[in-house]
């Protein structure tokens, strides 16, 4: 017998709009509230059993979300009624292939109709292939969310050991400091108030329009991270990025040579900072309570370098530097092979989904992967 077969969603599973529960009605609990970009918020009370799948109808179009609990999916969903005995998380994975574009109603505000949805025409497999193929994309997506967590984990321990140095100043051998009063607050005997200027310098970003890059090796640096790619630098890496207008506070550590572009401000040169101190030195900083202008917010870097800061001893920042290090560029090497993994895991899903890739094949791509 053919392990696959031709047909429509509808014959795969049955979606369902989900329920109203405005926030004035919800009530203190443990129930996930699912919409169409996730869980919400939460409610004492379940309208679906899990584990459960939702998709945006509104706002979010397409976003499938597998939920183990059971859950309440807001109006803003659909949600999987009936599976009809198939597998739920194939059914998650199979809803993540379908295309929404063309099933959007034509108003103001756009929505997926299930009915429309339900026509669409897929391929599925038997209940047993099914679940080899959601064990499959299940185990990629558990080994992206453990280096999620392990990538968190590197970086909050850095966070963590530069609070305790040079916050709380429990720095090695603290205990032979006295503490001593100063204009600006206590700080470490030994330790001083400077401004920010005397430990770093910030330099305005470059202007790279789209139409003027040409792809390649070197990160765009925009406020909120990576935006686009060139084949030219203007600042080395490991360095350091932050917002100049628009989007403010955000503090980003590029370890490659990179191109920060005019929105942001990164810091010229490390004085007596190095990369991981003026990283979380400049979070510490809440630079958003520091932005002005009326219309889009902004940071002025002058305004920045008369900013007075403990300034603890420089063998006390390079021992941290050490260490901090270490862990920022293991969190570093996670996130390439988290890329590598994503990519993989993209283009396997439709291929897989489709019957086009054996299962087998890829049950063997995983074990190289794993």
């Amino acid at each position: 017998m053919n392990a696959w077969r031709d047909g429509k969603l509808g014959d795969v599973l049955t979606l369902q709009r989900g329920f109203d529960l405005p926030a004035s009605a919800r009530r203190e609990g443990a129930v996930p509230i699912v919409s169409s970009s996730g869980i919400t918020g939460f409610h004492d009370e379940a309208k679906i059993q899990g584990p459960g799948v939702v998709i945006g109808r509104y706002g979010t179009l397409g976003e499938v979300h597998f939920v183990t609990e059971d859950f309440w999916p807001l109006n803003t969903s659909l949600y999987v009624k009936d599976f009809k005995a198939n597998d739920r998380r194939y059914c998650a994975y199979l809803l993540k292939t379908v295309a929404v574009a063309s099933t959007s109603t034509a108003a103001a505000v756009p929505g997926v109709n299930r009915n429309v949805l339900h026509e669409l025409p897929v391929r599925y497999p038997n209940v047993h292939t099914q679940r080899r193929i959601a064990s499959i994309l299940s185990a990629y997506d558990d080994l992206m969310k453990l280096n999620r967590r392990r990538i968190a984990l590197l970086e909050e321990m850095a966070r963590r050991l530069f609070e305790e140095w040079f916050v709380r100043f429990r720095f090695p051998g603290h205990e032979d400091h006295a503490m001593v009063e100063t204009p600006e607050g206590p700080l470490p005997e030994g330790w001083n108030f400077c401004p920010l200027e005397e430990l770093l310098i910030l330099q305005r970003g470059f202007d790279l329009p789209s139409s003027a890059r040409t792809p390649g090796p070197v990160p765009v640096i925009a406020a909120g991270g990576v935006h686009g790619t060139h084949i030219e630098a203007k600042a080395r890496g490991p360095g350091i990025v932050t917002g100049r207008s628009g989007t403010i506070g955000t503090v980003l550590l590029v370890h490659e040579d990179h191109w920060p572009l005019n929105t942001t401000l990164f810091v010229k040169e490390f004085r007596l900072a190095s990369p991981a101190y003026a990283l979380h030195l400049l979070r510490n900083l809440d630079l958003r309570s520091h932005s002005g202008g009326a219309a889009v917010p902004t940071l002025n870097r002058n305004h920045l370098h008369r900013l007075l800061v403990a300034c603890p001893p420089p063998e006390l920042v390079a021992h941290y530097e050490q260490i901090a290090m270490e862990q920022l560029m293991a969190a570093h090497l996670i996130e390439r092979q988290q890329i590598l993994l994503t990519a993989a895991r993209d283009l396997l899903l439709p291929r897989l989904i489709s019957g086009e890739l054996p299962v087998s094949v890829a049950e063997q791509e995983l074990e190289a992967v794993a």
